[in-house]
């Protein structure tokens, strides 16, 4: 390699980095935007005209097209082994294709589907940490000529990154072999696939892309921070600081102090003049947690500071302004604190310009609890190195049973108090920091503890696959996923009275 080639290698790489990085972490960003900006990077550095980004479902054992440069249709779904996608996912290894026209694994059926002529292709697999395919690459018709060898390497360094990318995100919980829930996501580390979230999800999509103020409403517990990371991490204002005030943890005479600032001199022990919270989230997001705890002195402030984007530090005549955006949460009933003067209504009607209700962990369904209970039980036991260590079904069933009044946080604690204090290789029910189920229970259990008393096969047959479509929130194509049948086979099962 030329001394020329190699600085153009590296600096491929470097912009590569450049793409990739403000999306790393652990912000509530948008996964779908991680992930197009993957393919998108990915046809730009190869020349290419299209590309495509399949996931593995592994519940469904199907290829997944979650983010492609696919106008036509919604998304692609193949089988492990069809299609050039399938075959390297299959079979591990990277494929370039020059002719389609001349290769039976391509799926030409896409492309009658779609109307695109699809002449040549790249295509590699995207392994996890311990050499699981998790992904597939594909790009597709070289805008000159056809693909060399050198592309396929290049891609295959792309796929390295993002497997990076994908092990730094909540996807990676649902990428292993074992995962047994079909393939759902929206906002990093927001983990629930319900309709009472789904429609959580679309509010915060259509807030984020605004300036409007956001309520954030909630039991403690429910992930109410969380949502308002995810307005911030996927608006205009992403790259703006995102400040906390815990409305809560401050006494009355420290607030004021800490959203303001102070000038010196105001007060005793005031040495120097500092700046408060407002100034912090300057080009950002202010996040007022626990908004209903403050004082109606302080309300009055923060109502002007609100309408007027001005405000006076402690002890200080200067306005100064502020450009922030402003998201608060409570999990009190601020319409009663509004009926007995505690809370300004002016403030209160100022505040939920648009309202986000968080749902309580009990209402969101089976299929959200056991999302949470495989994402925490991946995480904890990567984190404090008890790998290999899985959950009873008696244990699952007593989560699901359990009425979880301290909501995701309490779940999320009683996982990881499990994986830390189980001897075993198995979280027994007895292991889990809850009340023990009984019979009168069972209605309440999930997929895992269908049980019932001897009856004709056909009538559990049809109970289950309702409980599978319960477990699924009515999607017919869902629960025909889990139970491997086709969705004309459920609608006739669901039809079959006899």
């Amino acid at each position: 390699m030329t001394a020329s080639s190699s600085a153009k290698k590296t600096r491929s790489k470097t912009d590569w980095l450049k793409v990739l990085k403000p999306l790393l972490g652990n912000q509530q960003v948008d996964l779908d935007v991680v992930l197009r900006a993957i393919v998108d990077e990915s046809t730009r550095q190869l020349r290419a005209d299209r590309g495509t980004f399949y996931l593995i479902d592994h519940a469904t054992q199907e290829l997944v097209s979650r983010a492609a440069h696919l106008p036509e249709i919604a998304e692609i779904r193949l089988r492990m082994g069809e299609g050039v996608a399938g075959w390297v996912a299959k079979h591990a290894e990277s494929l370039r294709v020059t002719e389609t026209e001349d290769d039976s694994r391509h799926a030409s059926h896409i492309d009658d589907e779609t109307g695109y002529i699809t002449l040549n292709m790249c295509c590699v697999p995207v392994f996890d940490r311990r050499r699981v395919v998790i992904g597939v690459l594909q790009v597709l018709n070289r805008k000159t000529g056809d693909f060399i060898d050198a592309d396929l390497d290049r891609l295959e360094e792309i796929a390295a990154e993002v497997a990076k990318v994908l092990d730094r995100t909540s996807l990676r919980s649902q990428l292993r072999p074992d995962h047994r829930q079909p393939l759902a996501f929206r906002f990093n580390y927001i983990v629930g696939d319900s309709a009472v979230m789904r429609q959580v999800y679309s509010t915060v999509e259509r807030a984020a892309r605004t300036e409007a103020t956001v309520m954030v409403r909630g039991e403690t517990g429910t992930g109410k921070e969380l949502i308002a990371r995810a307005i911030h991490f996927n608006s205009r204002r992403k790259r703006g600081p995102f400040v906390k005030v815990d409305c809560a943890a401050l006494p009355e005479t420290l607030i004021e102090n800490e959203l303001f600032g102070h000038e010196k001199g105001a007060f005793t022990g005031a040495d120097t003049a500092t700046e408060g919270k407002v100034f912090a989230a300057v080009g950002g997001t202010l996040f007022l947690d626990e908004i209903g705890e403050l004082s109606v002195a302080v309300q009055g402030k923060l109502l002007r500071l609100i309408q007027e984007r001005v405000y006076h530090k402690v002890g200080g005549n200067e306005p100064k302004y502020a450009q922030v955006r402003f998201v608060g949460a409570t999990h009190r009933n601020l319409e009663k604190a509004v009926e007995q003067g505690t809370f300004r209504q002016d403030l209160y009607y100022r505040l939920r310009v648009v309202e986000i209700p968080v749902p309580p962990l009990r209402a969101r369904g089976h299929g959200d609890i056991d999302r949470l209970v495989d994402h925490f039980l991946y995480e904890f036991t990567r984190t404090h190195g008890r790998h290999g260590l899985n959950i009873s079904d008696e244990a699952r069933a007593g989560l699901h049973a359990y009425p979880w009044p301290g909501n995701v946080r309490e779940l999320e604690h009683c996982i990881e108090s499990a994986v830390v204090l189980e001897p075993g290789p198995t979280i027994t029910i007895e292991s889990l920091s809850i009340g023990q189920t009984g019979p009168e229970d069972i209605a309440l259990m999930g997929p895992t503890a269908f049980i019932t008393e001897p009856r004709r096969l056909k009538d559990v047959e049809l109970d289950y696959i309702r409980h599978v479509l319960a477990h699924c929130d009515g999607n017919r194509s869902a629960a025909a996923r889990l139970l491997g049948i086709g969705r004309n086979t459920l609608a006739r099962k669901l039809a079959d009275k006899g």
